[in-house]
């Protein structure tokens, strides 16, 4: 009976926005709708394995007040933040979830990350509906030298010193995570004793958010500390930490990580591996979504399946592939687990046979509204890199030229790469600094050092590295472009 009564409730939560009485639109056409009513256009960028985005579709827009104000004034759009990358990279720093309020013309209004009560949304729409627009978003970065100066090297490595909490290890920050530059940056500089340590604290103090029983990672822990997690497990960072891990075990020769990244392994057969052998997106945080799940996720196996599954997500993305089979890959070459590399080969053959474009690069999804993403070729470009170090197979190494050379044909801004090929919509394509510190690294792989230069302009001008906070990554792009043979 509670079984029964716990999945009619999982039902109900999971009702979408649209039940909440508000008329969504679809993001194609919103700035016309917004300009022919008088109108601003409100984004709701969500993710559908976010706990506050459930609880704010249950809560927040179901309330009278809410729906009253989005009507009067604005074009509700409504998009999952996994199936536009372009405007998940747009808008990183305001999710989960990302409330934006947009003119007509496509400018930014106001901006808030995360749930917003009734009252206090409301509120928001209020203001945003009689104020005046933000300063516009640059979409193009300062362009800096195609290398690091002295001095910029300088900041950045005193960021990755100052950043690193050596009580807690990983970042000093409210979210705990591990960061995956700042440790394969130390993993990278283990001669020095200082950077070892960094590295075995945070891969140790990270295990706690591995669940103990299904495997796979937990997106990060609340509190200053790793043991409040919040329980989503995307693939953004199963294959990050499993990669990490990989190369921690291979660095390190400890046994504690390899069986971290088996772990990871076995959660992504086990749970995110379709029948097809490509990958999933994610799954959920949530059992009854917009509940809680600390109570859930303390018990055992059976007691889990009893109640049942959080959703998974099954949509298959070219981007997310890409990372899984980059990971797995690298579980291989570090541990020589061919099941592993055979999970990988078949992911592979799924992404071209389903999602190649002409040219050499690829689409995201089934029905993608925008792109192409530089996300998906960048992703599976890295992936062939891997697999072509892994096999010593020339094809591999031949795809992933030929998914660089899509990418300068279709993504390049006068400094760096844009997130998507073409504007959508009267938002301008933008650079994303992860993208571009991952273009970088591809490029230096395939020792295509002009395009690799073409990246690093937009990541080595000083004004731009002194508002970051931790870019071990660009290090060590500009250390792998030293490595080039001239």
């Amino acid at each position: 009976m509670l079984t029964r009564l716990l999945l009619v409730l999982s039902f109900l939560f999971a009702l979408p926005a649209q039940a909440a009485g508000i008329a969504w639109q679809p993001w194609e056409g919103a700035f016309k709708s917004a300009q022919a009513g008088n109108k601003l256009v409100f984004l709701y960028l969500e993710a559908v394995w976010c706990h506050w985005c459930h609880v704010m579709q249950k809560t927040t827009f179901t309330d009278a007040a809410v729906q009253a104000e989005l009507a009067r004034h604005y074009i509700a759009v409504t998009v999952d933040h996994d199936a536009d990358p372009a405007l998940a990279n747009r808008y990183r720093d305001y999710g989960w979830p990302a409330l934006i309020i947009l003119a007509p013309d496509g400018s930014d209004r106001s901006k808030h990350a995360g749930f917003m009560a009734a009252r206090d949304f409301t509120q928001f729409l209020k203001t945003a509906a009689t104020g005046s627009a933000l300063e516009t978003q640059t979409a193009i970065a300062e362009i800096g030298s195609p290398r690091l100066s002295t001095r910029a090297r300088d900041l950045l490595l005193k960021m990755h010193d100052d950043s690193y909490d050596p009580e807690l290890g990983g970042l000093k920050s409210a979210q705990k995570f591990m960061d995956r530059d700042s440790i394969e940056y130390a993993l990278a500089h283990r001669e020095d004793p200082t950077e070892q340590q960094k590295a075995e604290k945070t891969l140790d103090a990270a295990r706690a958010l591995i669940d103990p029983v299904w495997g796979g990672v937990y997106q990060y822990s609340t509190h200053g500390d790793w043991r409040h997690p919040h329980y989503e497990k995307i693939m953004r960072v199963q294959a990050s930490y499993l990669r990490l891990y990989a190369l921690a075990y291979g660095a390190l020769k400890r046994p504690q990580d390899l069986r971290s990244a088996q772990a990871i392994r076995d959660y992504l057969f086990n749970f995110l591996r379709s029948p097809q052998g490509a990958f999933y997106v994610s799954q959920d945080a949530d059992l009854i979504q917009g509940q809680k799940a600390h109570d859930y996720f303390a018990l055992g196996d059976p007691a889990r399946r009893k109640l049942g599954l959080p959703r998974i997500d099954k949509n298959l993305y070219a981007q997310e592939n890409g990372w899984a089979i980059e990971a797995l890959t690298v579980l291989h070459e570090t541990s020589n687990d061919p099941p592993a590399l055979e999970a990988a080969l078949r992911a592979a053959d799924w992404v071209l046979n389903h999602r190649a474009l002409p040219g050499g690069g690829f689409s995201h999804g089934d029905h993608d509204q925008g792109g192409p993403y530089l996300g998906d070729t960048l992703a599976m470009g890295r992936a062939f890199v891997a697999l072509h170090r892994a096999t010593g197979k020339a094809e591999w190494r031949h795809r992933a030229n030929q998914a660089a050379a899509f990418i300068v044909k279709n993504f390049a801004a006068p400094a760096g790469y844009f997130t998507a090929a073409v504007s959508k919509d009267g938002l301008a394509p933008v650079t994303d600094v992860e993208e571009n510190i991952f273009a970088a690294r591809f490029f230096a792989a395939l020792s295509r050092v002009a395009d690799a230069q073409h990246a690093m302009k937009s990541l080595t001008a000083e004004s731009f590295i002194a508002n970051r906070f931790e870019e071990a990554g660009i290090l060590l792009a500009d250390e792998e472009l030293t490595k080039i043979p001239r």
